[in-house]
């Protein structure tokens, strides 16, 4: 009888230890599943009092309680990067104020031998958007930083860690250690409208919490100024007449409503400093860029497969493209990929793009806007004019290496400086290769020190076969701190070339 007892206390104990192990396992994974992610109807602290409440006489102008609300989310972001001994090949990296008289290696003239880059310190401003400490800012204020320092508006201060960057659309996530802090609920950058009272918070010219008002006086511009960091830049920004300064990129710019409607990212001057415009990656991009981010370590960025004209066309430009482009029409498709999700649908050169789901596009940065909230695999409507008929067909978005698996990427790609994708079947036969990755661009980055040219189609690197800008990525990841061999070859020539690629500065 004892034994019998002592057998169902044990089965009892078993039974219950599993039970409790299973609900944790179980809440570790609801916890990984929801990192990053705001919860729909909760409000953080900060917000008490100021849904619900009539906080001033309709049709007044009363920014205090937005203000009051977001600045205790608004951080202040202070980076330091450790002096480094560089070769003189990695030196090329950094500006040479002299480059554009004498060229990268006017500095060996006095002699070789590595160099020291001396300590750097920068700072910026970010958005709490969770109560567990995960923030959004761009990610040029974080880019290569060592460490990476938090102060909220409280003047608490939180080491943080990088969780993850993407220069495309200046975004970074970094995350600091904390329960129950305050964050900005997101708005919906759709509904901003022309005129709309905005406010700008942040820290800049190193101040502390500084708060600055002003109106939206543009939607989905472009400027340019992504392509500095990336071969595939993303922009439409939102484009206000409130007061930004060096300082405050990364920070919030919020409606009236006290709701993040987008990240504060660049301005336009001539000076350095505010001269009247100042510009915003709307919220409903950074949504899904930051989710991407959390849970993948990189972002899952759909491409329909289509390439149009850049904005501010001259008019020689335009008159190039032809009869068939019409400023204002749409977007005018002016080549289709033979692999992409476009020719799969049957789009062709002079088609004209108009909706994306059924919401109108009538230039690039706006096509963009849309795309980047979808992923690869998902499957959009697309509708276009072609020969002045209205068509609509649906299509399945692609990712850059032309399929829909999910993408987990280091960064190594970026630091290559090259616009790469997977060449199709057909160019492969042509080749007589089993597959490679197409070096459509070449900027400024490790690949231009290697002279390869544009148009080379890698198949391999270090003797292991490559057919993927996945497989590309993973390989070249594997031997960051190393030198490696890269071939491949080149259309119409039957010859293998070999390229030596230094990674040994690429951390």
């Amino acid at each position: 009888m004892n034994m019998n007892l002592k057998n169902i206390v044990a089965v009892v104990a078993i039974s219950a230890s599993t039970a409790v192990m299973s609900v944790w396992g179980y809440g570790k994974f609801v916890e990984h599943q929801t990192a990053g992610i705001q919860e729909a109807g909760k409000l953080p602290v900060n917000y008490a009092g100021f849904f619900g409440t009539n906080n001033a006489p309709a049709g007044s102008i009363d920014f205090t309680p937005a203000a009051t609300t977001a600045t205790p989310a608004v951080v202040h972001i202070k980076t330091k990067t450790k002096a480094k001994q560089v070769s003189n090949s990695a030196r090329q990296r950094f500006s040479n104020p002299f480059s554009d008289l004498f060229g990268d290696d006017f500095g060996d003239f006095f002699g070789g031998g590595p160099r020291i880059i001396p300590e750097q310190r920068a700072s910026g401003s970010g958005v709490i958007i969770t109560d567990d400490g995960y923030i959004v800012t761009n990610n040029h204020v974080v880019d290569g930083a060592d460490d990476i320092n938090v102060t909220l508006s409280n003047k608490k201060s939180y080491k943080a860690t990088l969780v993850g960057t993407d220069p495309s659309s200046d975004l970074a996530v970094i995350k600091i250690e904390g329960k129950g802090l305050p964050y900005l609920v997101y708005g919906n950058s759709d509904d901003t409208k022309l005129g709309q009272w905005v406010l700008a918070i942040g820290y800049p010219l190193t101040l502390d919490v500084t708060v600055t008002a002003g109106i939206v006086s543009a939607k989905s511009r472009s400027i340019g100024i992504n392509d500095r960091q990336s071969n595939t830049a993303i922009e439409s920004f939102i484009q206000t007449d409130a007061a930004v300064n060096p300082g405050n990129s990364g920070g919030a710019l919020i409606n009236t409503n006290g709701e993040l409607i987008g990240i504060n990212s660049a301005i336009a001057s001539p000076t350095g400093s505010y001269a009247g415009y100042s510009y915003a990656i709307p919220v409903n991009m950074v949504k899904k860029i930051v989710t991407d981010i959390v849970k993948f370590g990189a972002v899952q960025r759909a491409f329909i497969g289509i390439q149009y004209p850049k904005e501010n066309l001259t008019d020689e430009q335009k008159k190039e493209l032809g009869a068939g482009y019409k400023e204002g029409e749409g977007v005018y498709v002016t080549d289709v990929p033979s692999d992409g999700a476009a020719a799969a649908a049957g789009i062709k050169k002079g088609d004209v793009v108009t909706k994306i789901n059924g919401k109108e596009v009538t230039t690039g940065p706006e096509l963009q806007e849309q795309v980047t909230r979808y992923k690869p695999g998902d499957k959009i409507s697309l509708t276009y004019l072609r020969g002045g008929k209205e068509n609509t067909v649906t299509l399945t978005l692609k990712n850059k290496a032309g399929t829909t698996d999910i993408v987990k990427t280091t960064g190594i790609l970026e630091k290559l400086g090259a616009e790469l994708v997977a060449i199709d079947s057909k160019t492969a036969a042509a080749n007589q290769i089993n597959g490679g990755v197409l070096v459509k661009k070449i900027g400024d980055g490790l690949l231009k020190k290697t002279r390869m040219q544009e148009g080379f189609i890698i198949t391999s690197v270090n003797d292991q076969e490559i057919k993927s800008v996945n497989e590309l990525d993973k390989i070249l990841s594997i031997n960051k701190g190393r030198k490696v061999k890269i071939e491949g070859v080149y259309p119409g020539f039957e010859s293998t070339y070999p390229y030596p690629l230094d990674l040994s500065d690429v951390d």
